[in-house]
This record gives structure tokens, C-alpha cells and sequence, in this order.
């Protein structure tokens, strides 16, 4: 993907409000987590708790009664017709080398490397690093750092590339993060 996605307005009776660091409001053109509100917001999760307590809260902007918020876990920025345009999800944003990195961006680039089929990033916590997972092609580590070194700066370059015959999928059809990160640990 080589740009952002407009995802256009929220809808009549519903606002969409775009919180940054600390829960403040970003400023024009900043991005944030998009958050919603407003008389279509729905009570939770079904069956859920857990998750419907981590998702919809009282609005931090608004003290004086409770207004609940529904928090996408999708990253946002406004253009200036006030349109929303998607960047990525929250839970796919990291912090490495002091600086903040959306896993996305290298999966798009790994994704235009030729002969490379589906592939997805893991920021390995214990050994801060950046794990590169893919099927397709096998590279090694030179060719892959070769390849993003001419999309990516120096701190977005994976420090590890792990080859798979082919990426687990979730009944979406999503990559399973999860059931990788699994696999990636057996190999250890």
C-alpha cells in the first residue's frame, strides 16, 4: 500500500473523536486512535467483559458526565475535508530503537520483494528485535537487507527472517499472528 486510505465520515448521530499519547486530543492532521461516539454505539462485546471493558470507556475529554467511547484500535489522521484516513492498526505500532514504527510499513515493503508471498512482522520483546516472517522465495539475510535498505531507513530493517513453506490464516483469512508467533518460538 503506498498510500493511506480514506475511510471517509462518521455517520449521522455518531463523532469520531482522535486520541494521541496521554489520551489528548491530536492536533490537525496529527494521527491517533479513533475512537467513537454518540447514539449507534453499541453496549460491548457479546459475552465478553473482558474485552468490552477494554474497548468501550468514558471519554477522557469528557469529565463532567459519562459519555461512553468505543476505541478501534485503528490509527487515523483527518484530512483537511474532514475526512478519516486509516494508516494502521494501534496494536501493530512499536517502539524500537527509540523510535515509534508501524509493522505494516515494513510488511509492505517485504510485500513488494519479488518471488516473496505473504508475509508479517513480530517485534520479538526478550531480544528487541524485529522479526520478519514470510512464505514464497527464500531469501537470505543479505538479499532481504539489501532489498528493504532501498524502501526503509536503518531502524525499520528486521533483525531476524524467518522462511516458512507457508504463513498460518485464521478463519478470516488473516494471517495468524498468534499461531506465529507459536511457531516462531518452537523454532528457538
Amino acid at each position: 500500500m503506498d498510500s493511506p486510505l480514506p475511510i471517509g465520515r462518521p455517520i449521522r448521530n455518531s463523532r469520531a473523536v482522535i486520541l494521541g499519547e496521554a489520551d489528548r486530543p491530536v492536533k490537525e492532521g496529527e494521527e491517533g486512535e479513533l475512537c467513537m461516539t454518540g447514539s449507534c454505539l453499541a453496549l460491548g462485546y457479546y459475552r465478553n467483559p473482558e474485552r468490552t471493558g477494554a474497548s468501550f470507556v468514558d471519554n477522557p475529554l469528557n469529565p463532567d458526565y459519562p459519555e461512553p467511547i468505543y476505541r478501534t484500535g485503528d490509527l487515523v489522521r483527518m484530512d483537511e475535508e474532514g475526512n478519516l484516513i486509516y494508516i494502521s492498526r494501534k496494536d501493530y505500532q512499536i517502539k524500537h530503537m527509540g523510535y515509534r514504527i508501524e509493522l505494516g510499513e515494513i510488511e509492505s515493503a517485504a510485500a513488494g520483494v519479488e518471488g516473496v508471498g505473504d508475509c508479517a512482522c513480530i517485534y520479538d520483546e526478550k531480544r528487541k528485535q524485529i522479526l520478519l516472517c514470510y512464505d514464497g522465495k527464500e531469501l537470505n539475510k543479505k538479499e532481504w537487507n539489501l532489498a528493504l535498505g532501498k524502501k526503509l531507513p536503518s531502524y525499520m530493517i528486521p533483525g531476524r527472517y524467518c522462511y516458512f513453506p507457508a504463513l498460518p490464516h485464521n478463519a478470516n483469512g488473516k494471517i495468524d499472528r498468534k499461531r506465529l508467533k507459536e511457531m516462531q518460538n518452537e523454532r528457538k
